[in-house]
Formats: structure tokens, C-alpha cells, sequence
């Protein structure tokens, strides 16, 4: 198998650089990615905030679950998952969700230029199980339930009313990744026979009505795909992953990333990384732990995922060694960072800043091992550009 077109991606959650920006093609490297060593080298001794992190690379505590933002008054959501960053005049806005049911939604957190936080309010309420989500071009955030029959909302980094996307379809919705040159949002199901989507709104940049597709493909790891509408997005009484007779299943559908004719997707049940070729119409696997020699995975519970403007993928565990571990255009895979004492927990809502300078993640239920117990951190240091 080959790998092609590994990006050198824009930040994601900001608008043109988010789906756009100064992209190159590498060249044709095999698949799926192996151990080595990262571009950042080994990880250092566990800091104030028990994460190990490369040399020059620092972290700090953003916000807690159930504890106001420093300083702002508004308590941070329980629960944060996917999440993504965006262009807030000379700062950023970090929007997080709240994987709770019933309550759910989604926050934010404001930064000026300098990173200091400078406000925090919520974004969407009323919801059930907010897990992951994505950008869109025109800067809003998808935000999806993760329960049978969800729906996908579409709320403002800014504030203001959300609106539920009906059209996008009724299933356990995980993560949204939009691709501004086919003009379609890609969806995942996170279902352990869940299915692969893509949503073609009727006009770009308004998500009220539209047509949802499924993936169709053969029950090889690797080939050719189409795409084929999907007759009752309602999802009821037929699940939308069974109504098309070929749809391609996967194994717990997680975190979705889209740059450069590329959409990558992780599935939890079998630790892969998909890896869909837009141009060619080809799907294989960019990462796989089974096929790892000798059973030294560096990255299992492979869960949400987003990219760097070096073409570097970040992939964060549910589970595992609560490491973000990062594959290179070079498909090579190593340990970024990882959380001492919070096993019981998972790491999620990875997303750059918008210059591509801080990383910002969740660990979902802290060293509590509890909802309530969420912690969200920021990291500094030397990204390659």
C-alpha cells in the first residue's frame, strides 16, 4: 500500500487555514506507520501537572470541571471532549464539549494574543452526550451526540443560538470533519458496527437541508470506495447503517480530520487509523496496532485525532497509556506527551491555536476517574511548522 498526499495541513478550527492554507504532497511512503523515534525525541520526567512532555515544552491547567475558569466566574463544564480553536481577532476561542446525559452542550474559553484567558461562557445546552465534533469553514462548531438517534448541532464560538442539524441524520454521532473542496462534512458512528458518512448540504454553508451518503466499500482493509444516499437519515425504524446494502462497517467510528484531499478517521474497537484518498477514491490504513511487530503498540485506545500545520497527525488515547501520541508524513509513530495518574480517565479535544503554538486537550474525568473530575491543559513549545 502507499500513502499519498500526507498534508502539510492547516491548523484545524480556524477558517481558511483550517481547510486550506499552503499544503504540499509527500512523497508515496508505505503504510501503516511504525515505531520510532518522534520528531520532539523522548519524553522527560512528569511536571507539576504529572504530564510528561518533550524538552521545551510546557503545560498548565486551563480549567476543571465543576470550578470557575481563572478569572472569569463560569464553571467549567463536566465531562470535556472534542474540541477545536478559533480565530478570535488577534486571540482564539477554545470550544469544548460536555459528554454528560441529560445536559451535554459545549463551552468555551477566550484567549488574547498573549494566551491569557480573558472570558468563558457556555455555547450550547439541553443536549445529551456531546462527545466529539469539528469546525466548520464558516466558523461554527458541529457538535454531535453520542446516543442512539443524536443529532448533530451546529453552535456559535461567540455565543447565541444553536440550531439542530435534522438533515445530517439520526445515529450515534461521534465526530464531523469538513472538506471545503467537495463541499461536504464527513461523519462518524460510533457504533461497533457503525458506518462512515459524508453530508452534502444543498447550499455550502448552510446545514439545514441537504443529503447524507454512506461509505461503500468491501470488507478488505484496504480498496476502492463510493458513496451512496442513504434513503431515511431519520435513523427510524431502520438505523441509518443498515438501510444500504454494501455500506462498509468499522469498529467503533471516533475522531474525523480532514486536509489536502485527505479525510483520516480512527476506529476504538480494532486501534486503527483510515486514511481516505479523496482524489483517487482508495481507502487503507494508516495506522493499525495489530500489525505493530511484537506487540509494542506505542498507540492503543485510539480515539479523537487532529492535525498540525507540519503535517503531523495527533492521536489521544481513551485508555491506554493516556498518551497524545502523534504519526508522521514519514509514518512514523511515537509518544507526544503523556498523563501520569489519571488511568481512569481518557484524553480528548485535542486542537491547535490558530498560530499553531499551544495544543489544548481534556482529560476527560481527571484523577478522579469521575465526570465531574475533568481537567483541560494547554501545551507550549517548539511545534515544527
Amino acid at each position: 500500500m502507499e500513502r499519498r498526499g500526507f498534508l502539510r495541513g492547516a491548523v484545524i478550527g480556524t477558517s481558511a487555514a483550517a481547510f486550506g492554507g499552503s499544503l504540499w504532497h509527500g512523497a508515496a511512503l508505505a503504510a501503516p506507520a511504525q515505531p520510532g523515534t518522534g520528531p520532539y525525541g523522548a519524553l522527560g520526567a512528569a511536571d507539576a501537572n504529572g504530564i510528561l512532555l518533550p524538552a521545551g515544552f510546557t503545560s498548565r491547567v486551563i480549567a476543571r470541571s465543576g470550578q470557575s475558569v481563572p478569572g472569569t466566574s463560569y464553571a467549567w463544564h463536566s465531562a470535556p471532549d472534542g474540541g477545536a480553536c478559533f480565530v478570535d481577532g488577534t486571540g482564539w476561542i477554545y470550544v469544548s464539549n460536555s459528554e454528560v446525559n441529560p445536559g451535554g452542550g459545549a463551552s468555551a474559553v477566550r484567549f488574547d494574543a498573549a494566551g491569557t484567558i480573558t472570558g468563558a461562557y457556555r455555547i450550547l445546552s439541553g443536549t445529551r452526550q456531546n462527545c466529539a465534533g469539528g469546525a466548520t469553514p464558516w466558523n461554527t462548531w458541529l457538535s454531535c451526540e453520542e446516543v442512539s438517534l443524536g443529532y448533530v448541532y451546529e453552535s456559535n464560538p461567540w455565543g447565541g443560538t444553536a440550531y439542530r442539524r435534522d438533515a445530517m441524520g439520526r445515529f450515534k454521532h461521534e465526530a464531523a470533519a469538513a472538506d471545503p473542496v467537495r463541499k461536504v462534512v464527513y461523519l462518524t458512528e460510533d457504533e461497533t458496527d457503525g458506518c462512515f458518512y459524508r453530508f452534502i448540504p444543498t447550499t455550502w454553508g448552510n446545514l439545514s437541508a441537504g443529503t447524507l451518503q454512506v461509505l461503500v466499500a468491501s470488507t478488505a482493509a484496504s480498496g476502492t470506495f463510493t458513496w451512496q444516499n442513504v434513503p431515511d437519515p431519520d435513523g427510524s425504524p431502520t438505523t441509518t447503517r443498515g438501510q444500504v446494502s454494501g455500506a462498509k462497517h468499522f469498529n467503533g467510528g471516533e475522531g474525523c480530520h480532514y486536509a489536502d484531499d485527505t479525510v483520516w478517521f480512527t476506529t476504538k474497537g480494532d486501534n486503527r487509523v483510515w486514511q481516505l484518498d479523496l482524489v483517487a477514491g482508495t481507502y487503507e490504513l494508516a495506522y493499525d496496532d495489530s500489525l505493530v511487530p511484537g506487540g509494542a503498540a506505542p498507540l492503543t485506545g485510539v480515539d479523537n485525532i487532529t492535525g498540525s500545520s507540519s503535517g503531523d497527525l495527533f492521536v489521544a488515547e481513551d485508555g491506554g497509556n493516556m498518551e497524545i501520541c502523534l504519526i508522521t508524513p514519514a509514518d512514523t509513530v511515537a509518544p507526544f506527551l503523556r498523563i501520569n495518574g489519571q488511568s481512569g480517565s481518557e484524553i480528548t479535544g485535542p486542537a491547535f491555536s490558530p498560530d499553531g503554538r499551544r495544543l489544548y486537550f481534556s482529560s476527560q474525568r481527571g484523577t478522579s476517574g469521575s465526570s465531574s473530575g475533568g481537567i483541560t491543559y494547554e501545551v507550549t513549545g517548539p511545534f515544527r511548522a
